[in-house]
């Protein structure tokens, strides 16, 4: 049977007892009369021996321990909760012990307590707080300690609660910022902060903060002259001995001379960056330049050199009349080029001479206007103009007008595609007169727009560039507009937008003298060329370039040999030809537009043979260099010739690779 509990008053006391016993904190019992009648375990260290002490005078006992005045308080406490009932609570009591004579911190308190023989008494309750006591004074030594290291070291350091509120800064923080606390309490460091950095700073610290992680940044504080200076920001959280994060510890150290030393570093390697890359770019441009002049002069020298030859040995009156008329196109062509070089190293020698006079720009224009007509008309260009004949005078080489307007409307004639339109105007605006000429034609991407006038800038170097020219013309326009006080400008919407490029000339106030200097170009001889060429007949060739007088140069070279020679003008063309007539020999351009010669052959050499991909494949082009010779080989041709071509040469070339592929 279990045990039942004892109802009586003793089994009352002895269950009250147990319970006292058993508390894991210490407890006494006084009687009405303030004596003990109960000291349970844990209070037993503090009495000593229990035994001694049951029975004995609350008072007596005390004043062994404690200091008379301590006493006394003591026991006037006690009685006052004994007569009124009313309790006592003491946190943080610390006094030194007479008879240990050591210092004791305790928490107590005290509640009147009914009796078991209806008599009141007192209950005491107390907790030994001197362990966390001992370590909250080691904290804050520790923390005196830890302020006056920071007060003494180089950096600026400061301490937050969990919540980043800061209660904290040292010495250093002060004198840089010239700042007070009163200043800086909480989040007041924002006041010192760069305001382009600090949204960044706030998101880092607060996001810091919520994860408990450390935070590392680097960002600008003001200090106190108001001059910023960078500062490397480190702040880790202080834990406890459960991992919670009872403060956070930052400092900021001064790197601004780093920063600074780093950001001229950056500075100089883009500089240096920027002054390399724009050599390499002038040397491209150098040899962009030179190679489009190798192929521009080639070009028409190799049509004039080729009739030359065809006229000098045998040719109908009609052969004659095509070949002057040959001959004559191509050696214009080529004293425009001349004289382009040659007015362009006039204007950056700084020789060039200006015929100054009043004139009126009205007959200037229309007389340019009248010089491309004929260039619009074969391109179906509608040409217009608006010219204000009262817009008043310049001062000015009507030569160089006439050279500089020229050059526009050629242009703007040359960019704008078959049935567009060009259009001029003349207007005075304010103490100047500006002409403008309008197209819409390809117009000017936005990258290229700023380059527009550079000397040797073309928007379309590569050698599959549609349009002729050594990019010299508007470099000329700019330098001769600016001799003459002016200034040119250009606009343009984007590709296929068209362009509107603008004159802008000083209205003449006074009658200039003359003073004349005037070139011209001189046509350039062909050389003399001769030799026996070797019969052909039976070889079937394939010429392909997109310069028709080029393709019907080398058909009569070769046709008059015997040879059966297709034309194509492009690599389209080219590609379906071999594959329907699979040719003996294949000439080819390089430089074509759509697709230039390199990548027709590669396509070529793809093929089976039983379709025509290993014809033999002689390169002929304007390209001259020796990495153009290098780079047609690698491609699949088996021969390169420049421009101007030998008749004789190519005749014997293709014999000996005609025959060996027959």
């Amino acid at each position: 049977m279990p045990e039942k509990d004892d109802p009586s008053p003793s089994g009352s006391v002895a269950r009250y007892q147990a319970i006292i016993n058993q508390s894991p904190i210490g407890i006494f019992l006084l009687d009405t009369q303030l004596r003990f009648q109960q000291v349970n375990p844990k209070a037993a260290p503090v009495f000593g021996d229990v035994d001694e002490i049951i029975g004995r005078d609350f008072s007596e006992v005390l004043r062994v321990m404690w200091p008379e005045p301590l006493v006394q308080d003591l026991e006037e406490r006690f009685r006052h909760t004994l007569e009124t009932g009313e309790p006592f609570f003491q946190k943080g009591f610390t006094g030194k012990r007479q008879d240990r004579k050591a210092q004791e911190y305790y928490d107590w308190e005290i509640h009147r307590l009914a009796l078991p023989d209806g008599q009141h008494g007192i209950v005491c309750y107390f907790i030994d707080i001197k362990e966390h006591i001992l370590a909250q004074d080691a904290l804050r030594r520790s923390e005196e300690d830890l302020r006056a290291l920071a007060d003494s070291i180089p950096q600026l350091a400061w301490m937050a609660d969990p919540n980043g509120h800061i209660f904290w800064y040292n010495r250093g923080w002060y004198e840089y910022t010239g700042t007070t606390f009163e200043e800086m309490e909480g989040w007041g460091w924002e006041k010192v902060h760069d305001p382009a950095f600090l949204p960044r700073v706030v998101e880092r610290w607060t996001a810091s903060i919520e994860s408990r992680q450390p935070f590392d940044m680097e960002f600008p504080l003001r200090g106190e002259d108001g001059e910023f200076q960078w500062f490397l920001t480190r702040v880790n959280p202080v834990l406890d001995a459960h991992g919670e994060v009872v403060r956070w510890f930052g400092t900021n150290t001064n790197v601004d001379r780093v920063k600074r030393a780093e950001a001229d570093r950056e500075r100089l390697l883009a500089s240096e960056k920027e002054a390399r890359e724009r050599a390499e770019r002038e040397t491209q441009m150098k040899d962009e330049f030179l190679a489009t002049v190798s192929h521009e002069l080639r070009t028409p020298l190799n049509a004039v050199l080729g009739w030359a030859t065809i006229l000098r040995e045998s040719a109908t009156p009609e052969e004659i009349a095509e070949g002057v008329a040959v001959i004559e196109r191509n050696a214009r062509a080529q004293a425009e080029i001349i004289e382009d070089l040659l007015d362009m190293n006039r204007i950056i020698s700084g020789k060039v001479r200006l015929d100054v006079q009043r004139v009126d720009l009205v007959p200037i224009i229309e007389a340019a206007i009248e010089s491309v007509k004929p260039m619009a008309a074969a391109r179906q260009i509608r040409l217009t103009s608006v010219l204000d004949p009262h817009v008043g005078q310049v001062s000015a080489d009507p030569g160089r007008l006439q050279q500089v307007l020229w050059n526009l409307l050629t242009n703007a004639v040359k960019f704008t595609p078959k049935g567009g339109r060009v259009h001029v105007a003349l207007s005075r605006v304010n103490s100047h007169l500006e002409i403008s000429v309008s197209d819409t034609g390809e117009g000017i991407s936005a990258e290229f727009l700023p380059h527009v006038f550079d000397r040797f800038r073309q928007a379309d170097a590569t050698i599959t560039r549609r349009h002729r020219g050594l990019g010299l013309g508007l470099g000329i326009v700019k330098n001769l507009i600016e001799l003459h006080g002016g200034t040119v400008s250009a606009e343009s919407a984007g590709l296929d937008q068209g362009s509107t490029f603008y004159v802008c000339l000083p209205a003449a106030v006074a009658t200039l003298p003359p003073d004349p200097d005037r070139r011209h170009p001189r046509a350039a001889l062909p050389r003399e060329m001769s030799g026996e060429y070797p019969d052909l007949t039976g070889l079937e060739i394939l010429a392909v370039d997109d310069e028709p007088d080029a393709r019907e140069l080398i058909n009569r070279i070769l046709s008059r040999c015997g040879a059966a020679v297709e034309t194509a003008g492009s690599g389209a063309d080219a590609l379906q030809s071999i594959a329907n007539k699979k040719p003996h020999v294949l000439i080819m351009d390089i430089g074509m537009p759509d697709e230039d010669g390199y990548s027709v052959i590669r396509k070529v050499r793809q093929l089976s043979p039983q379709k025509g991909g290993n014809v033999p494949a002689i390169a002929l082009t304007a390209f001259a260099r020796l990495e153009d010779r290098k780079r047609a080989i690698l491609s699949g041709f088996q021969m390169h010739m420049s421009k101007p071509v030998e008749p004789s040469e190519l005749v014997a070339i293709v014999a000996s690779l005609g025959n060996g592929g027959r």
